[in-house]
């Protein structure tokens, strides 16, 4: 019988993801010393907001909404990001007319709904030889964008700075869009139009290069703040096609290492294309390169046979897992005990298998639910999830005050939630984490295994 018990046991420690080490072997200590549980670390493909695989959705002057339905068949395919593309080939010399205003809107709206974010780019033409718009049409396209872009800040995930040239990459002009004084006045009417929380991506690292005029990547002290210089990241729309990447670099090893460093920070992505004197790249090339570069994005839809490649050899379902941030718990530790209004030390160490970090702010609150009647309380935390970075294991520690809960016993959990109020109680904006048994679908919790007696 002893046997049986013990075997039971280890096969509800297994099941559960985690196992606790209460720290020793009286029972006074069992009870109010801290105790530590480890958790698993799950291998599982799912959806996190901001990250991973996306599509492409293109769209032409006063087209078609995004539709609910087709929004909501990407989460089958764990997508949680669709690159919106808006051409406006129509208003060239005129300004956006209302329906296309209304257009943007209802897209927008309808992301929300469908739990979804967009990477944001706009258009003038997509043919090499097309034409675009002057500078002084894209500022005043812009100004009109601009209280819609506010509203809707909490679904733009990222921004592809667009407009110029076909396609809105920044070359192919026939406005003079490219030369460094058409540049900057695009540039800075770009940070100046879009919410100062919203990243904005520009086509080459040279760009930003002549933009902030320094070649020296930023550090720690300028990356999590939102000045013009911690704003701006990278698309790169021809990844691993040449040894240049279709003109993307010009010093590659010094600009490659330039945006490793950025990444930290600000977010990199975009899509592949047909490679030119260079073979498709190898699962082990794109591993690499987007582990150093920092991924946190790769367009679905193009371009196929480089898709086919990693799928044909084993390591697509890898990048899903790996692109962007993809965090998981390795232990978390409390006291079993705390005073009614006192504090509690909360301890976890967490780790990033992605290749990049969170780029947006988030808030994170260590969840206290009362185990008899299911009361919540929320306790935010100082945590800065977008510190927590690929490899290198991150040390949360925190003093949490306990006012204003009651006496009794609560599981605890957290939760990382998006930084809009209009999301904060999405549970498809929040992060889940990459540990097995731990992730409450229906309230966006990570449950911790720990529980804690206020008395």
């Amino acid at each position: 019988m002893k046997h049986l018990l013990i075997v039971i046991a280890l096969f509800l420690n297994i099941a559960s993801g985690c196992q606790s080490d209460g720290g020793g072997n009286t029972e006074e200590q069992a009870v109010s010393g801290p105790e530590k549980v480890t958790y698993a670390v799950s291998n599982e493909v799912f959806t996190n907001p901001e990250r991973g695989f996306m599509h492409t959705w293109q769209v032409n002057s006063e087209g078609a909404a995004i539709t609910a339905a087709s929004l909501n068949n990407l989460k089958k395919e764990n997508v949680s990001l669709i690159l919106r593309l808006y051409y406006l080939e129509k208003f060239k010399t005129t300004p956006l007319s209302q329906a296309q205003l209304d257009l943007i809107k209802t897209d927008f709206t309808r992301l929300r709904e469908s739990g979804l974010k967009c990477v944001l780019r706009f258009a003038y033409t997509d043919a090499q030889d097309g034409t675009d718009a002057s500078v002084a049409v894209i500022s005043g396209h812009l100004d009109q964008l601009k209280p819609i872009l506010e509203e809707n800040k909490d679904v733009i995930a990222f921004v592809q700075a667009g407009f110029v040239g076909a396609w809105g990459e920044w070359y192919y002009t026939t406005n003079q869009l490219t030369t460094p004084a058409n540049k900057k006045i695009i540039l800075d009417k770009l940070l100046e139009t879009f919410p100062k929380e919203v990243k904005i991506q520009v086509r080459t690292p040279k760009i930003k290069q002549d933009f902030v005029a320094t070649t020296t990547a930023m550090d720690a002290t300028v990356g999590y703040g939102t000045t013009n210089t911690a704003r701006l990241g990278f698309h790169n729309d021809c990844f691993m096609a040449s040894v240049d990447d279709y003109g993307t670099y010009i010093n590659v090893t010094a600009e490659k290492t330039y945006i490793s460093n950025e990444a930290l920070f600000v977010p990199t992505g975009g899509e592949t294309c047909p490679p030119t004197d260079v073979p498709v790249a190898s699962c082990s090339i794109a591993e690499k390169e987007m582990t150093m570069l920092k991924w946190t994005y790769l367009n679905l839809d193009y371009y196929g046979p480089v898709l086919q490649e990693w799928r044909n050899n084993n390591c697509f379902t890898d990048f899903e897992r790996k692109l962007g941030y993809r965090l998981a718990l390795a232990s978390s530790s409390i006291k079993k005990e705390a005073a009614l209004n006192g504090t509690l030390e909360f301890n976890a160490l967490l780790n990033n298998s992605g290749f990049a970090p969170i780029y947006n702010s988030k808030n994170t609150f260590l969840i206290l639910r009362a185990t008899s009647g299911g009361s919540v309380y929320k306790k935010k935390l100082n945590f800065d999830v977008r510190k927590v970075v690929p490899k290198v294991t991150y040390d949360l520690k925190e003093s949490v005050t306990l006012s204003g809960i009651p006496a009794g016993t609560y599981e605890l959990l957290l939760k990382i939630e998006d930084n809009s109020s209009k999301l904060a109680d999405r549970p498809d904006y929040s992060v889940r984490l990459a540990n097995t048994g731990v992730w409450e679908a229906t309230t966006g919790f990570n449950k911790l295994s720990q529980t804690v007696i206020i008395k």
